[in-house]
């Protein structure tokens, strides 16, 4: 007998609709045991061809799925199991049985399918809307039983799009000269006034830190010591690029492969550093490839969660619960960022000596692109002679020691002779070669070394240490005795643009040189080139000091564990070297070189991708262990998308068309994510209040054709730019509308999702402390540059005072009021003001910051030295004023809200004025701190 534990309305609608009606029964009662995590007998409820073994289209009676549901509940194969909850009721089964008689068709999830322009027109009596956006808002308040709230004042209105467009109050002219211009013009002051506001060089300053929210900027490396980074020309990058409109697409495919591009800018390589904010651990003994790994699954999240809106980072272990992104496409979708050259090291390479000045960009890029142009050509004709096996003859007899304790014995490899060290390896080892030349050989011009792994199966899948001959002696010594030392010109490495300088190895003071840093996965090869070629006759033997003096983390020396030396008498070695044509190349690589040291510049972290022969392999995690690797997969994404590419793509390209994927039109989910992320700026919470999660488990929108019109649009019509989808929003009546709310409001619709009054919502941490100090006159205009240490409250920097030293500024130099976004962010300790008004701490990416209201905000608003010397820099801009006092509290208030003060106001501000005490200025401060205090100045 069907008992369902819960009654409900048995309507079911004449045509039932998988996802509003269906899915979230699956999900509600299904999915915990036949999900994408568990799926118990071989059943998942989130992909469609399992269902169907379940259910017979068209036949509800027929369908095993109905068959089980419909079992006495004390029955054992009842589902589902009394254990895991209530029963189906008897709304939910009329549902399945409507929805499988009706065929039974599975729908997709709402963000997987193309976003569509509306048709929707405006209604006839419609004397409300202005735009689209309108229609829109004005269909759900009708249904709701709502009408609009009348416009805000101009003053207001005008308060509100100045603080979202710039992140600055408009001052009192400006209010005064938009109020006579609205009486005047009507509509057309407010585009004018939203033109200006999005002009302003302000504009850049406030959205970027929203981006920096998302893509978890920080002036700092987050773990161990979080010691300083230096990437603050990014931070300058994302301001300038959308100051400029930059499109959204071009936006997302800079910072995601810039350095891919046909021909990167400078501004290009710069953006990418984007994926090099990932925190780093520098503390010794740690292994920098787990900390690599981490990074690479970070910048794979934060793609997803930043640009499409979606919770990848669990499927890092499992197939994902709800959605339908299978555990192997994590890693398909982790292989596009893997080969990268970057890796958990204190150093930061790569980087990008990317200039201080912005007009210098085009020339130091030039040139740049010029020293690599000449190199390469140089480095292919000589690497030609470097692996054309015919014109090397490996050596034998090899008599082996080193200077230390380490260890070394000859082994074989194909019959060639080779050191291998055993056991435990120490730093600073030279492992010492004594060996016979192959008798045909009648001279040297060039010797090679082959560096192996110490396991080369297993390196391919778990990389080794690397190696760096930090300098490397050899010489001849005659069956008589005579010694010939060896003089080396040049040193070629296996790859034309490796981190380090491969000839660092002829420098017997160097730590570096040249090798595979930091990890080895495949036998890598130097060549070290002789400046005149050494005769040999027959007894000779070589003598060659291979010198291992690079150590990472304080721990791990960087020594090639097994190598073969071979040696060449090919003339082409030295002919290379003295031909008069490489000589020029040389002589014009120099001068470049040096054109570009006078170029100021900072090294910046940016992505690069590794040469592309050794490309590092990528394989399954066997549930997220990175410590168990599995089957190898090549990049990829995820089947329930769009596929990557009609045209196949070449590994080496594969970032790139992956960026390009995700800023594609075919791609559902960017435009919908980047729209709903602006909208939630605007007015409190997105369209989908969900802003990381727009998967089966998040929250449905609240205007779900609105969102799809807008994202169309802004893909197509709007060309990707942000400025013109702003404009339209703020211009609209929606936003224009007052954020009074009617008791009828209030019961509807408590949270303003359907919009029946504007935005008024508390003021984020950036922009509280930047009106203040506008507010008060400090503001500096100065904009750009390395990170500045406004005010601490004491005692907060003494755990890392002597790392990463806070040095505050003095109150006489204008670095002391910047704007918030321009402060030192350390990982952390967050500057006092963001924490404490719960700005993320910036170690992952933040899609939103959810609303709070703490007794430490207020502290900080009334105590906060940056709010103290505000509050006093207002005091002084109302005692400055013209006229009596009711005047320049008046002044001061206006400063602080954008309006006159009321008789009533006016009165409790001249009361607070006489009651301060005789001291007028201390009388006008305390005035003035509590005006920066009112609500109505912390709100929007």
């Amino acid at each position: 007998m069907l008992c369902p534990s819960v009654q409900a309305d048995q309507t079911v609608p004449d045509r039932v609709d998988f996802n509003r009606d269906v899915r979230p029964i699956f999900n509600e009662h299904c999915v915990a045991c036949h999900g994408g995590v568990k799926q118990a007998g071989g059943l998942s409820f989130v992909y469609p061809e399992s269902v169907e073994g379940v259910i017979e289209p068209g036949s509800a009676s027929d369908s095993y799925l109905l068959d089980r549901v419909l079992l006495p509940v004390d029955e054992e194969e009842h589902m589902p199991p009394i254990e895991h909850g209530r029963a189906l009721n008897e709304a939910e089964i009329a549902t399945l049985r409507g929805w499988i008689d009706q065929g039974g068709e599975w729908g997709k999830h709402w963000a997987y399918q193309p976003p569509a322009k509306s048709n929707l027109n405006q209604a006839e009596d419609d004397q409300w809307s202005r735009s689209r956006i309108d229609r829109f808002i004005l269909r759900k308040l009708r249904a709701a039983e709502l009408s609009p709230q009348p416009e805000a004042t101009a003053a207001r209105w005008l308060r509100r799009v100045t603080l979202e467009l710039t992140g600055l109050p408009p001052t009192p002219d400006e209010v005064d000269a938009f109020e006579l211009a609205a009486e005047q013009l009507g509509d057309v002051a407010y585009e004018h006034a939203v033109d200006r506001l999005l002009m302003s060089s302000r504009y850049g300053e406030r959205w970027a830190s929203v981006w920096l929210d998302t893509i978890r900027y920080a002036d700092s490396k987050g773990l161990g010591l979080d010691g300083r980074r230096t990437i603050w020309q990014f931070r300058d990058w994302v301001i300038r690029a959308l100051g400029a409109d930059m499109p959204y697409d071009e936006f997302t495919i800079s910072q995601l492969a810039g350095d891919l591009l046909p021909d990167p800018t400078m501004a290009d390589l710069l953006a990418t550093a984007c994926h090099r904010t990932t925190q780093t651990n520098e503390e010794g003994g740690t292994d920098d490839e787990t900390f690599r790994t981490e990074a690479v699954i970070d910048r794979v999240s934060t793609t997803w969660q930043a640009w499409m809106g979606l919770s990848f980072g669990c499927v890092q272990c499992h197939s994902h619960p709800y959605d339908p992104i299978e555990h192997e496409e994590f890693y398909e979708f982790l292989a596009f960022f893997n080969n990268t050259t970057d890796s958990d090291l204190g150093n930061e390479l790569p980087t990008l000596a990317v200039p201080v000045d912005t007009d210098d960009y085009p020339l130091a890029r030039e040139l740049d692109q010029q020293i690599e142009q000449i190199w390469k050509g140089e480095w292919d004709r000589v690497n030609q002679l470097v692996v054309d096996g015919s014109h090397w003859k490996p050596v034998s007899d090899l008599k082996l020691q080193t200077n230390n304790n380490t260890q070394v014995v000859v082994s074989h490899d194909a019959g060639i002779e080779q050191y291998q060290t055993t056991g435990t390896v120490q730093r600073n080892t030279t492992v010492k070669i004594d060996c016979k030349v192959d008798p045909s050989v009648s001279k040297i011009t060039a010797l090679r070394l082959i560096g192996f792994p110490k396991d080369a199966a297993k390196a391919l899948v778990d990389s080794e240490w690397g190696f760096l001959v930090s300098h490397i002696d050899a010489s001849v010594l005659a069956s008589d005795g005579e010694t010939t030392k060896l003089e080396f010109a040049e040193v070629i490495s296996d790859e034309p643009d490796p981190l380090l300088d491969p000839n660092d190895s002829l420098n017997a003071k160097s730590s570096r040189g040249v090798g595979p840093y930091s990890r080895i996965h495949y036998p890598r090869t130097a060549a070290f080139l002789l400046k005149t070629p050494v005769a040999l006759n027959d007894g000779d033997r070589l003598h060659v000091d291979l010198v291992f003096n690079g150590v990472e983390l304080g721990a791990f020396p960087l020594i090639a564990h097994r190598g073969q030396i071979a040696v060449s008498d090919s003339n082409g070695f030295t002919n290379w070297l003295d031909d008069e044509d490489r000589v020029a190349n040389r002589q014009t690589i120099q001068e470049l070189r040096n054109k570009r040291k006078a170029i100021a510049s900072i090294p910046t972290p940016i992505m690069s991708q590794r040469y592309e022969p050794f490309s590092r392999p990528s394989r399954v995690f066997d549930r997220g262990n990175q410590m168990t690797k599995t089957d190898p997969v090549e990049p990829g994404t995820p089947g329930f998308l769009p596929a990557l590419s009609d045209q196949p793509v070449s590994p080496q390209d594969a970032r790139l068309a992956m960026a390009r994927w995700v800023a594609s039109p075919r791609n559902p989910l960017t435009a919908r994510v980047a729209v709903n992320r602006i909208w939630s700026q605007l007015f409190g919470v997105g369209i989908v209040e969900t802003q990381e999660d727009f998967g089966i488990a998040g929250a449905a929108p609240s205007h779900p054709e609105l969102l799809d019109d807008l994202a169309a649009r802004f893909q197509d019509e709007m060309g990707w730019s942000i400025k013109t989808l702003l404009r339209e929003i703020v211009l609209s009546s929606t936003y224009r509308q007052s954020a009074r709310i009617t008791p009828e409001a209030l019961q509807i619709d408590p949270f303003n999702r359907l919009l029946s009054r504007g935005p008024r919502n508390r003021l984020p941490a950036e922009m509280i402390r930047d009106q203040a100090l506008s507010i008060g006159g400090l503001l500096s205009d100065k904009q750009f540059g390395p990170p500045v240490f406004p005010p601490l409250p004491g005692g907060v920097w003494k755990p890392f005072q002597g790392s990463d030293k806070w040095s505050t500024v003095a109150p006489t130099d204008p670095n002391r009021y910047r704007r918030t976004i321009y402060t030192y962010t350390k990982r952390t300790i967050p500057y006092p003001v963001m924490a404490s008004f719960d700005a993320p701490s910036r170690e992952f990416c933040s899609m939103r910051r959810l609303p709070s209201n703490t007794p430490l905000q207020a502290l900080m608003t009334l105590n906060d030295a940056t709010f103290v010397e505000a509050a006093q820099g207002l005091a002084g801009r109302m005692a400055d004023h013209d006229g009596p006092i009711d005047q320049q509290l008046d002044y001061g208030f206006r400063l602080a809200t954008c309006r006159s003060p009321s008789e009533t106001e006016r009165a409790a501000l001249r009361e607070l004025y006489n009651e301060s005490g005789d001291d007028s200025q201390a009388a006008m401060t305390a005035v003035a701190n509590v005006l920066m205090n009112l609500d109505e100045v912390l709100s929007q």
